[in-house]
């Protein structure tokens, strides 16, 4: 058997991953009988973690919000400044960390007591994140993002509004079972009770999810994981372009600009070769501006239009006559300094 101290901290990690846990299952997990569990459970409330105990032949244990934050080695200012930015991360997703972000935030929510989490929705509410309006980042709502990570974790049926990629727009009833970061999106894979089969959902259009109170027992994906349930959704469904390019560039140059939502191949030491599916061109042609290095569109023959239409606005604007500065305060309503913004960003 474990010491206490390695016990405890198992069960405070047992008791975060899940809502409810029945007595038995819980010290069966931690190889204990029950009188010893009931030790354990005491230590962590004099240690300021809120355990919620219901008794009878079903009884078991969950981890609840309490009226102060429980000692997590962080302060009430750390608290918030790490919700705020796992909310940032969830809505901008970097790269390899995304998924755990959301997982981390789920466990802070449920703990954060109410006037902390009134302080984080303050400081979400006032600030205005970056976009760069790609259409492939939809923004997702992090709170929803919060919401279908707890219904994952506790194995909880959900409901939500879902808009199809034809407009269509239908209530849906699941059972989820995993959040996925995929390509800048993020996708949920759940089985549709409605339909009796699993599906993919983008999250960016799936509106007001709300879990019901019923749990459910997992069911067996159709795959060995759930990011490669979304890549076989993917791969079959129909895209309408798929990128070619051939850069005059070493492909470790390509890698480190665009490698991250493309896939880059070696042709020799100086050049590369570019791969893209995507639903839109123009990600691919702002992807291929910032890579700095010239190149030869092999396909799609619309990407070339594109570059085209975007290169002829580039030239319109470098083209422009200043406006002499006498005109600004021409403009109605506004004096010069108001016209220029003050000089300022």
């Amino acid at each position: 058997m474990a010491n206490t101290s390695t016990r405890t901290l198992r069960l405070l990690s047992l008791l975060q991953t899940h809502r409810y846990w029945p007595g038995d299952e819980l010290a069966d997990r931690l190889g204990i009988s029950i009188r010893t569990l009931r030790r354990d459970i005491d230590r962590l409330r004099e240690l300021g973690y809120p355990v919620e105990a219901q008794r009878g032949v079903d009884g078991g244990y969950q981890l609840a919000a309490g009226a102060a934050l429980p000692p997590l080695v962080i302060d009430d200012e750390e608290a918030v400044a790490l919700a705020v930015g796992l909310r940032a991360t969830a809505e901008s997703p970097v790269e390899g960390i995304a998924e755990a972000s959301v997982r981390v935030l789920a466990k802070l929510v449920q703990v954060m007591p109410a006037r902390l989490r009134r302080r984080v929705e303050a400081l979400r509410a006032m600030t205005v994140p970056a976009d760069w309006g790609d259409p492939a980042g939809a923004g997702v709502n992090p709170d929803d993002l919060t919401v279908v990570a707890l219904a994952c974790r506790d194995s909880e049926q959900l409901r939500f509004s879902y808009t199809a990629a034809d407009g269509r727009h239908a209530e849906r009833h699941v059972e989820p079972h995993r959040l996925v970061c995929l390509n800048r999106r993020w996708y949920l894979v759940a089985y549709d009770r409605i339909r009796h089969d699993w599906r993919t959902f983008r999250l960016d259009r799936l509106t007001a999810p709300r879990g019901t109170g019923i749990q459910f027992r997992s069911r067996s994906l159709p795959a060995a994981d759930a990011a490669e349930f979304v890549r076989a959704g993917l791969n079959s469904a129909p895209r309408p372009y798929r990128v070619e390019v051939l850069v005059d560039a070493p492909a470790a140059t390509a890698r480190e600009r665009i490698g991250r939502w493309s896939t880059v191949e070696e042709v020799d030491a100086e050049h590369c070769r570019v791969r893209m599916t995507t639903d839109s061109l123009d990600w691919p042609t702002m992807a291929l501006g910032a890579l700095g290095a010239d190149f030869h569109v092999v396909g799609p023959p619309e990407l070339l239009d594109r570059i085209d239409d975007w290169g002829n606005r580039f030239n319109r604007a470098t083209r422009q006559t200043q406006v002499p500065p006498r005109a600004w305060s021409d403009m109605p309503g506004e004096d010069a300094n108001s016209a220029r913004g003050h000089g300022e960003v």
